[in-house]
């Protein structure tokens, strides 16, 4: 099964936009002109993300500049979502903690070709949560810190080093940044059909080749995940990778 561009699709989509904001209207959500904002900005990224992948995909050098520069976008996006854009070189630190390691074990155990009709799938896939489990958990530990700021001063008059009394606040914290996907690993093949799987059948796969490529994909989003939270967790707690009036507050 394939889904080529043309006028069905377009009427679809444009069918689609519309329902999104009469049901914003609907219900007051307020969300109408951002729904439609995102939607022709998707539209335009995912064509041009199409266009480079057909140009890089026969090279493994120009896949893998494309990697690096998917890599960079995603450091910069997460940086942004959690207000911390000057600590870019600890996001990146932490999110290639995660991603590194698990590439290396899908291309030593053959599980994926060294090419790039396979690395750019997968690797972006992985990727992309990377980078969410690093938002959220920025997101979760950044607003804890700034909520409890008497808690950490108190934590310091006890005798607490600052390391020490950051992880009070935050350990709890860190774990909620993983839960969306492990919900999702939970719940894949009886609740959800994740991607990959979609992917595979609609390539002409079997449902067998669908579910080992999705079990291979959300045990590598595991893995790379748990990675990246421990050490953006550690790089938090060492006052690295924090927002400017975090960095300030946080004295020892």
């Amino acid at each position: 099964m394939t889904i080529n561009p043309g006028w069905p699709v377009a009427v679809a989509l444009v069918a689609l936009l519309l329902v999104t904001v009469l049901a914003n209207r609907a219900v007051r959500l307020g969300l109408g002109r951002q729904s439609v904002v995102a939607g022709v900005r998707a539209a335009a990224q995912l064509t041009i993300a199409a266009a480079i992948i057909t140009a890089v995909i026969g090279s493994i050098w120009l896949s893998a500049l494309a990697l690096l520069g998917m890599f960079a976008m995603a450091v910069a996006t997460t940086c942004r979502r959690i207000g911390s854009p000057r600590a870019w070189p600890w996001a990146t630190a932490a999110m290639a903690a995660g991603v590194v390691p698990v590439l290396t074990i899908l291309l030593l155990s053959r599980t994926i070709p060294f090419e790039g009709i396979a690395l750019i799938p997968v690797v972006g896939i992985i990727l992309g949560n990377t980078m969410t489990v690093h938002t959220l958990v920025g997101r979760r530990a950044f607003a804890a810190l700034r909520e409890e700021q008497g808690q950490y001063e108190a934590a310091l008059s006890l005798g607490l080093l600052p390391d020490q009394a950051i992880d009070e606040i935050i350990a709890r914290r860190v774990p909620e940044g993983l839960i969306p996907s492990l919900d999702q690993v939970r719940t894949s093949g009886v609740v959800t059909l994740p991607g990959a799987f979609i992917g595979v059948m609609l390539g002409g796969g079997t449902a067998i080749q669908a579910a080992t490529a999705q079990v291979l994909v959300l045990f590598a989003i595991m893995a790379t995940q748990s990675i990246t939270a421990g050490v953006e967790a550690r790089l938090i707690r060492a006052r690295r990778n924090l927002p400017d009036d975090l960095r300030a507050s946080l004295v020892s």
